[in-house]
């Protein structure tokens, strides 16, 4: 037996001493439930924990045990779990009635004039709807609709949610790179008309569209990478997308679904000044509701709502409960609060970002062991409060682009995903990736609490994986 796996039932064990009630309930979901849950990411082995009651930066377990959380509702959470900010203020909202009626409420046009606004306030025009994964499929048809083509441009390890236009190029294949597609199911054809890039490097984008530019409908890129490894765009690379893309007539797409109102109070966008056509948002703008957008200039969201020339329109319909009133109220809450408290919210969070990054690779390399956390801002996103954790296979990795991160021959995964999460777990937090998001809500005893975590994680690979 490896010690790999001496360590692995090692953690288990105690995970499992923790987690009874938790044990008990997943057996039962697994009899009704695909893989025992709704949500792949949510469902680590050898089972994962139920939440009780989540408040601040930590969950609480039905077993009656306390994480500190860095997960914080797939990063949506920005001010913590439930803050009673937006719960007390709600409170109205549901004495008055919450259900879902199906009719346009007033909300819905407040929160669409604070998003335009934290994109810079130009004229622009919102459409809601609930999820991601939606909002960058609608984004897709749009771009498509408007340009009459079918290719899409996307970056390898960029995740944008399950549309079947961009399930390709997310996990690393060995034999192809970011090439593969992700899911049995996708028609050929639209895998095939799925062209892929690399991050941040500008030749490669050059050669893509000098190739296929006359084909493609839209590129779509996270300015900042969320799964594809807490990565910050350079400025250099963006304002080169947006002068391709303006040359051959393709619509430049942020997704911003992560990034969104994360670094500053609107989109970070705003502090590359560089203007997509297309802009995502999602996760914060909710204020823990189920809201995503899609933002663009008033000619192309109005064109594209009508039909070119009276022809055919694209059919964003948004979704049953897209605009709920209780949903844009509670954006509303949330982005209204950032605007107001920008000065304090985002140095703080960063700087707790920034100590976590540093002192994870400090307790690591203490025990002799490779470790570099991702998520550092650049010369224009000057702080961040994510974190993703990594364990090189050898000292001259670069982590400049998802191929470092994703590369199981440059990285160790199942160190990360496997052993680390369950060596923090059974230490009191909780973490996905290696890391996660920082919130407000994370003071400097979680900060402190966190560190010690990993540092007992950094012995225990020490001990059983020298």
């Amino acid at each position: 037996m490896t010690g790999f796996d001496r360590l692995r039932g090692h953690l288990v064990r105690e995970y499992e001493k923790k987690t009874d009630r938790s044990r008990a309930i997943f057996r039962r979901a697994e009899k009704v439930m695909i893989a025992g849950g709704s949500h792949t990411i949510r469902l680590w082995r050898p089972y994962p924990f139920f939440a009780a009651a989540a408040e601040g930066p930590s969950v609480r377990d039905v077993d009656g045990n306390t994480y500190i959380d860095y997960w914080q509702g797939h990063y949506a959470n920005i001010l913590g779990h439930n803050p009673r900010l937006i719960r007390s203020r709600i409170a109205a909202c549901l004495e008055r009635g919450a259900l879902h009626t199906g009719f346009e409420a007033g909300h819905q046009i407040e929160l669409a004039e604070a998003l335009v606004q934290g994109l810079g306030g130009r004229e622009a025009k919102v459409r809601f709807t609930t999820s991601g994964t939606l909002a960058t499929m609608y984004a897709v048809m749009m771009a498509q609709g408007l340009t009459g083509r079918d290719h899409v441009l996307k970056v390898g390890g960029g995740w944008h949610g399950a549309s079947p236009y961009l399930l390709k190029g997310v996990k690393f294949h060995a034999d192809d790179g970011f090439e593969g597609r992700e899911s049995a199911g996708l028609l050929d054809e639209i895998v095939r008309r799925t062209l892929v890039t690399r991050f941040n490097d500008v030749a490669d984008l050059e050669r893509a569209i000098a190739e296929h530019g006359d084909r493609i409908a839209c590129f779509i890129v996270e300015p900042f990478l969320g799964v594809g490894g807490f990565l910050a765009a350079s400025k250099e690379y963006l304002e080169r997308a947006r002068q391709l893309t303006a040359k051959h007539g393709i619509l430049l797409v942020f997704d911003e679904i992560i990034s969104g109102f994360r670094f500053c109070p609107g989109g970070v966008q705003t502090l590359y000044g560089v203007r997509p056509d297309l802009t995502t948002l999602g996760k914060i703008i909710g204020g823990g509701h189920a809201v995503a957008a899609v933002i663009g200039p008033r000619e192309i969201m109005e064109e594209c709502e009508h039909g070119r020339g009276g022809g055919d329109r694209v059919y964003f319909e948004g979704g049953t409960f897209s605009a709920h009133s209780e949903y844009m109220k509670a954006g509303l809450i949330m982005l209204g609060y950032l605007a107001d408290h920008a000065a304090t919210v985002y140095p703080k969070i960063a700087r707790s970002g920034e100590r976590l990054r540093r002192e994870i690779e400090r307790v690591f390399a203490a025990e002799g062991i490779r470790a570099r956390c991702t998520g550092d801002g650049n010369d224009v996103v000057c702080g961040s409060s994510l974190f993703m954790v990594h364990f090189p296979r050898t000292a001259d990795v670069a982590y400049d682009r998802p191929e470092d991160i994703h590369d199981p021959r440059r990285s160790d995964l199942p160190m990360r995903e496997d052993l680390l999460k369950l060596a923090l777990l059974v230490n009191g937090v909780n973490v996905v990736h290696g890391g996660g998001a920082v919130s407000s809500a994370h003071g400097a005893k979680e900060i402190g609490a966190t560190i010690a975590a990993y540092a007992e994680a950094a012995r225990l690979f020490k001990k059983y994986l020298d």
